[in-house]
Parts: C-alpha cells; sequence; structure tokens
C-alpha cells in the first residue's frame, strides 16, 4: 500500500495511491494512517470502499507524512567514502567511518523543514558547491520499528562540510534542504530493501545535466545495523524517517543551480521531483 498526502479543493488530505487513482481517506479518522502503517495492510483495505477517489495527478501530491525528526547515515556506499575524502581538509576521516564498527549517523532536521514532491528544494545562499542526495529512507514508528520506504533527497552544501567536519549541521540542516516522498510504500510491499535500484536525474534547461545509478545492494552496512545504532539510548516524538546514505555523488564541478529540477527514483516507490532555488540569506 502507499500512502500520501494530496490536495483536494483546496486542503491537504491523507490519502491511499490505489492504481491510477488517489483515495481520500480522511473520513477514516486522524488515526487511520497509522492503523495502515502499524498495523497489516490487508486488514484495512476494506475500509478503503466508500472513500472518495480521485484521477492520480502528480502534481496534487504533497509531503507524504509529516515527521517529527528526519536523521541520516553517512558513509554507506564507497562512492560516498572517496567524494567525501576527495573534498575534505581532514584526510583519512571518512576512510575510518567507512570501515569503523560504529557507523555515521546525524540529524538532519524536521518535518517542518522538508518538502514533498513538486515542491522547492535549496540552495544555501552562502554555498558554491550543493548537491542532491538520493536516498532510500526508512519511515520508523515510536518505538523505532519500520513502517515502511520512502525516497529522500538530503541537500548538501559539499563545500561548507569538505571545509571541516564540524560544519556538518551547517551543510545538511537549512530551509528546504530535505524532501521526502512521493509516497510511503508500506514494508509488505518492499520485502527486500536491499537490492533497490535508484537513479537521479538532474533537469537543467530542460536538458539532463547529471545523471547516475545505484543499488541499495552496494550498502556497506545493512538497515538493521544502522537502525540499532540509532535507537541506542534514543527517544523518539513520533514518526521518524532515516536516510541511509548516498551511493550517486555528481562531480567536483557540478553544483545545483536555480532552475534546475531533481528527479530520484527508487522502484517500489516511485518518482520525487524538486525544483531548485538560490536562498537570498
Amino acid at each position: 500500500m502507499k500512502i500520501c498526502t494530496f490536495e483536494s479543493s483546496g486542503r491537504m488530505v491523507p490519502g491511499v495511491l490505489d492504481g491510477t487513482q488517489l483515495v481520500d481517506v480522511s473520513s477514516l479518522g486522524d488515526s487511520f494512517l497509522e492503523r495502515v502503517l502499524e498495523d497489516s495492510p490487508s486488514t484495512v483495505t476494506k475500509l478503503l470502499q466508500g472513500c472518495p477517489g480521485y484521477p492520480y495527478a502528480y502534481e496534487r501530491l504533497r509531503l507524504p507524512i509529516r515527521p517529527a525528526e528526519i536523521w541520516g547515515a553517512g558513509v554507506t556506499y564507497l562512492k560516498s567514502r572517496d567524494a567525501r575524502e576527495d573534498e575534505t581538509t581532514s584526510k583519512g576521516l571518512y576512510e575510518f567511518v567507512y570501515s569503523a564498527a560504529r557507523p555515521e549517523i546525524f540529524l538532519k532536521g524536521s518535518g517542518d523543514r522538508t518538502v514533498g514532491p513538486g515542491e522547492m528544494i535549496a540552495v544555501r545562499s552562502d554555498s558554491t558547491w550543493t548537491v542532491p542526495e538520493p536516498e532510500f529512507a526508512v519511515v520508523l514508528s515510536r518505538d523505532c520499528k519500520v513502517l515502511g520506504y520512502t525516497i529522500a533527497n538530503d541537500v548538501s552544501a559539499r563545500d561548507i562540510e569538505g571545509q571541516s567536519p564540524l560544519y556538518l549541521p551547517q551543510s545538511k540542516i537549512y530551509r528546504h534542504s530535505c524532501s521526502i516522498g512521493p509516497v510511503v510504500t508500506t514494508k509488505d510491499e518492499i520485502p527486500n530493501p536491499h537490492n533497490l535500484k535508484i537513479a537521479l536525474r538532474i533537469l537543467r534547461r530542460g536538458r539532463t545535466a547529471f545523471e547516475g545509478t545505484v543499488s541499495t545492494a552496494n550498502m556497506k552496512r545493512t538497515i538493521e545495523e544502522l537502525i540499532s545504532y540509532l535507537k541506542r539510548d534514543n527517544v523518539f516524538f513520533g514518526w521518524t524517517v532515516f536516510m541511509t546514505g548516498t551511493g550517486i555523488v555528481p562531480p567536483e564541478n557540478f553544483s545545483l543551480a536555480g532552475g534546475d529540477v531533481v528527479e530520484i527514483e527508487i522502484e517500489k516507490i516511485g518518482i520525487l521531483r524538486n525544483p531548485v532555488s538560490k536562498l537570498g540569506g
């Protein structure tokens, strides 16, 4: 089952993407999505009968859920390790992180800083080298159980992080620095999250400026291992999105620019598409 939020008659409503229809489930109560995510989706399918449906249109989709927090794991792909080593002034640090028993885990931000499909992601006003980071993301419950999966774009200022690893929060956390969507696919539809193709395409003036692919099979660490570190002595305040790292890195001479469009596709989930703007400070 694919959970979404979409625009209907000028308001945002919780929904389910059912084939070519967007099903409005707002009449089923605020707890419906929790029941879908936390119970077996097959037990709630019959509740959709009688709910109004509308023709699917990508432009109507919005942030599928509003997570309390978004966390990320870094340097989980060899490509990411090599790119970070090239850009950093702290040589050897990312090689250590890639090989160490403890993974890199960081707080990306909150749902209030995050946008959904079709909404604007941004380049910091003080960055000259910002790139998208396409990531397979896990949706977790308050007790850190896997509820489903989505796509995340961990937009990052590589020039700022490269100056010093201590600048990571400034590189990662700012207005419109993250997008998720277009839906949350429940875990029953993705029995093996460790073998999914991820594709990135960046359009500039209607043409492909960069594209790349990777598989989650190339991750050095399992999702279970990453979650085991995230939840250690931690507390969660609602639904949490946990990004599992990027394995697609544009070259050093490429940076996002205002007017670009970023498309991230992960099989069994869909396409997350966002236009790009440059923040004004």
